[in-house]
């Protein structure tokens, strides 16, 4: 498998694109792209589930209010 190609930059706009050979076809259409030094490095997305994102945010440490403080248990209320 060749593992770099040279291509060629084109102007679209005031942006830069180039066409990525199909050997480098990326899993996605979603890509992050940041630069390191002169270097461009481009890779995919992954979006993380609301578990996954939840599991990353630190444990809440203060204590909730009881809001259901002097309401009728729900077997009492009559219709």
């Amino acid at each position: 498998m060749i593992s770099q190609y040279q291509v060629r930059l084109f102007h679209n706009g005031r942006n830069q694109t180039l066409n990525i050979p199909h050997a480098f076809e990326m899993p996605s259409n979603d890509v992050v792209i940041r630069k390191e030094g002169e270097k461009l490095i481009i890779e995919p997305f992954n979006k993380k589930s609301l578990l996954e994102l939840l599991a990353t945010l630190p444990d809440i440490d203060e204590d909730f209010p009881d809001i259901d403080q002097g309401l009728l248990p729900l077997d009492d209320i009559q219709f």
